[in-house]
This record gives structure tokens, sequence and C-alpha cells, in this order.
């Protein structure tokens, strides 16, 4: 290993448990580092999810979490005979999880949530965290904090049963502070939220280099989530504000935070994580394995390509579609993408939405596609209708293969893009559909936008840079020197130099299982 560098990296429900999206950024990453030894902690459903990705030999370990599992020891299976919780250590107990409950249900209580987390962790840490959380004594103090007369949840009478829920929740998200990462790694969550718990921990209790890289806007996503959830406004309360309290830690606490994107860096700034700690480092993709696409297809046809879930809106895109099909009779949709465990009854939705628009004849749900170019080559312009994104790889892919993209104006979209596609306000299928007719009516400006989204995606967006941004920052942290000078943000001197690496070329053909 190179100068003995080895690299924690955290994940939630994504790498190497499921395919595409951060799960492939993960696996680039990894990858695209032989020298740099891995250690993967995944935080999981149950723990029985099967690993789909093929891991390379760089991975030394992998550890899984299960948040609704049997409580774990770090991952190593169910721990035995806490000692008994009782006397000083009882109250010590309670009075950190008070101070705990007050940071997130009354933050003008000035209490130190990061304070009393480390409390919690050094009780997870010995495996005896569930059962002091699930004593009487833990129920009657989280009754006792909601029900103060000055919070909202009081006016909402929280009962027993949400009491009991809501320790039952708060528990199984807390499980991920007795993961432990080996010493002298470089802790990386690759998500805020649960996936920063082991980091902070270890970066609290063992001085582990701490970075931070988002995605998507990880507290957005769990508010947009937890409005359809089936829980009592006090349980949400709870969840929401500790989700916002940790997240809030993770970005004071981490010794460097990677936005791939500047719109995911002002989201940032506004929840408190210090401008100078702050460096953006895009995603990329190998124009290699995602080259020109060719020619179009003699139907007019539009495609998109991702997985079956509500937050891609695919409601939206169908409705877009039967507005442009009211126009030009002859489009088609092509859905490229696999329905997750428990997507089935969206995929229903989906199919019910376009018989009622009475365009389900024109849209075809194709599956996953081990060729993902394919997908990107069958349609005239490539979709993305996301309530929420990062800088997606569906588009970047697609610009690589030279199409042109009609997208909704979410997270990075906008600066991916830039001037080679059309960028449209989230849920509204109007404009969508606008965009869209207006592309299929040109052909020559379609042509066009495609030329230059491949060229801007090889000045500014490949893999090969994605990966070097890393590499520097792991050497950094780990207190290494640099072993070559950092690639710049703007557009290549010899942009051909991207196209002509063999070693890059390979990174994505590998790695699903």
């Amino acid at each position: 290993m190179s100068r003995g560098l080895h690299v924690s990296m955290l994940t939630e429900g994504t790498y190497p448990h499921v395919q595409g999206g951060v799960s492939t950024w993960c696996d680039q990453l990894v990858r695209g580092m032989p020298d740099i030894g891995f250690h993967l902690v995944s935080l999981t459903g149950n723990g029985r999810e099967p690993v789909t990705w093929e891991l390379p030999g760089n991975v030394r370990h992998h550890t899984t979490v299960p948040l609704w599992g049997a409580e774990t020891a770090g991952g190593k299976g169910p721990r035995r005979g806490p000692r008994p919780f009782a006397g000083r250590e009882r109250r010590r107990f309670l009075a950190a999880y008070e101070r705990f409950l007050l940071a997130v249900l009354d933050p003008e209580a000035g209490c130190d949530f990061g304070h009393e987390l480390y409390a919690l962790a050094a009780l997870a840490r010995q495996g005896r965290l569930t059962t002091a959380l699930r004593t009487e004594a833990a129920l009657r103090t989280l009754t006792g904090i909601w029900t103060m007369r000055h919070l909202p949840t009081a006016r909402a009478d929280p009962t027993l049963h949400d009491a009991l829920t809501a320790t039952d929740l708060l528990e199984h998200l807390l499980r991920p502070l007795a993961a432990r990462i080996p010493a002298g790694s470089v802790a990386h969550a690759v998500s805020s939220g649960l996936a920063t718990l082991p980091a902070l921990a270890a970066k609290h209790f063992d001085g582990a280099p701490f970075l931070l890289t988002e995605h998507g806007i990880y507290l957005r996503e769990r508010y947009l989530g937890h409005r359809t959830a089936a829980q009592r406004w006090p349980v949400k309360a709870l969840l929401l504000g500790f989700y916002r309290a940790l997240n809030s830690l993770g970005y004071r606490e981490a010794d460097l935070i990677t936005p791939c994107n500047q719109y995911n860096r002002r989201w940032e700034e506004r929840g408190g994580a210090p401008a100078d700690r702050i460096r953006t480092v895009y995603n990329g993709v190998d124009p290699h394995l995602f080259p020109h696409a060719g020619p179009e297809p003699e139907v007019p046809t539009l495609t998109w390509a991702g997985r079956i879930d509500p937050i891609k809106d695919l409601e939206t895109l169908v409705r877009a579609y039967a507005l442009a099909r009211a126009r030009l009779p002859e489009l088609r949709l092509r859905l490229f993408g696999g329905v997750p465990d428990g997507g089935e009854e969206y995929r229903t939705k989906l199919d019910k939405l376009a018989a009622e628009l009475g365009v389900g004849d024109g849209i075809a749900f194709e599956g996953r596609i081990s060729d993902v170019a394919r997908a990107y080559g069958a349609g005239h312009v490539v979709m993305l209708s996301s309530i929420s994104e990062g800088f997606p790889f569906s588009i970047l892919e697609a610009m690589s293969c030279g199409r042109t993209t009609v997208s909704t104006d979410v997270g990075g979209v906008r600066e991916a893009v830039g001037d080679t596609g059309i960028v449209v306000p989230p849920r509204d299928p109007g404009a969508m559909a606008r965009a869209v007719l207006g592309l299929m009516a040109d052909d020559a400006r379609r042509t066009e936008l495609g030329r230059l989204a491949r060229r801007r995606v090889i000045d500014l967006f490949t893999l090969r840079r994605s990966v070097e941004g890393f590499r520097e920052i792991y050497h950094e942290l780990a207190g290494g020197t640099r072993v070559r000078e950092p690639f710049a943000a703007g557009p290549a001197t010899d942009w051909t130099s991207e196209l002509r690496d063999p070693w890059w070329s390979d990174l994505t053909t590998h790695g699903a299982a």
C-alpha cells in the first residue's frame, strides 16, 4: 500500500449492496486507487442484503451495520450479556439523554448536541446503549421533555405509543455509533446523516481524520421523505430534529467537506459548514465508456435512465410526455432502470397514470440494462425529472454520449448542463413538454447541443479528474505530501489527453457482480 494509506468508506443504503448512482461513484473511487487500502462500512437494512458489486483486491475489509436487524457489535454479530445498568451510571445516562433530547427538540435550551451524542457513543461502544434507551426511565425522560408546555410537540398530545415508537426508531438510528473503523485510517462518509456517526465517534475518541462527501442534500431528502411518513407529528419532530442536529454537527466537525457541486456548497454553508473547509470535487464519467452515441433513432424518442423511485418524479415525466405526444403523436418514451425492493407500488402507480392519460402504448419500461450508453443512444433527447439530485451521473453520461438533455433545475444539474441542454422547474410537466417539443422541432440545434455536451464533459467532468482529486485529499488528510499536482478546475489545455489513457477506460468496465 502506498505509504500505508487506508480509507474507511462509510455508506448508507448504497455501495456495495445497490447498483447505480452513488454506488457507481464509490466503486470508481475505490477501483481508481489500487494503491490505497479501503475498509467498507455499509449501513444496511437487516444485514442480509447481498453484495452486488465485485469488490476489488484493495478492499481489505467489509463491515455491515444493520439498522433494523439484531443489535450488533460493529457488524460482528449480536452483543450478549451487557452488565447491569444502574446506580451512578444510570443517573449519568439519564442526565445526558435529557440534554440530548433538549438539543434535538428545543435548540433554544442551549444544550450541546455533540457533547451528549458522544456520551451516548461511549455507551454504544460498550454495547450498552440499546439497554439504556429501552429502560422505563428513558421513556419517562422523553415523555417529560416533549410535553413541556412551550414546545410544539406538547400541543400534539403525544401518547405512550408515540413515545415507544420514537424510542424504538431512535435506538435503531443510533446503532452506527457502535461501529469501529481501523486505527490510522481516514474516515470518509459518503453522505451526511447516519453515515457520519462512525466518523464522528472515530474522530472524537481516536483522532481519525473525517472527510464528508455529499451528493444529494441529505437533510432536505429526510424532510421530503417524512412528509408522507405514517408516524404522528411528535415522532416526526423528534426524528427530524435529530437529523437536523446531526447534519449540523457533521458539517462543523468534518476536517474537509467535498460537495459534488456548488449548489450543495451553498446548502452546507447555510447549515454551518465553515467555508474554508469546503472543496468542490465534481463527479466524473469515462468518455471511453460513454462514446458518442451516433445517429438518432428513426422514431422520435425520449429516454430516461435511473431507478424507479418517487424522488425521480416519473409522474411529472409521464405527464410531460402526454402533453408532448398530443402535439407529436409518434413520440415515444423509453424508461431504463430497475425497480428497487419496495418500489413495486410506485411502478404500478406509473402504469395507472399512463393508462389514465391514454399514453400507455407509447411508454416502454425497459428494466435494467447492462450497457447504459445504449439507453442514451436509444433516444433523441435524454430526460431527468427528479425533485432532488446531487450531480447526477445520468446527465453526465448522456452528455458524454453526445445527447442533449431536458432536466429539472435541482441540485447541481444546471452546473453540469451549462448551455448544452434545457433546464426546467421541477414538478412542471408543461415546461418540460415545451422544452421537448422545441428540441424535437429543430434537428440542427439538437445536434449542436449534443456536440457541445460531449465536449463539456471532456473539458470538465471526467472520471480521471474526480479520482485524482480525491487521491490528493486522502493524502492531505492523512498528513502525507502531495504525490502530484492537483488537476485544474477549468478546461484542460490538451483536452484530447483525457481520451488517451487506457488505464482509466478500464475503471467502469468491472465491478457489477
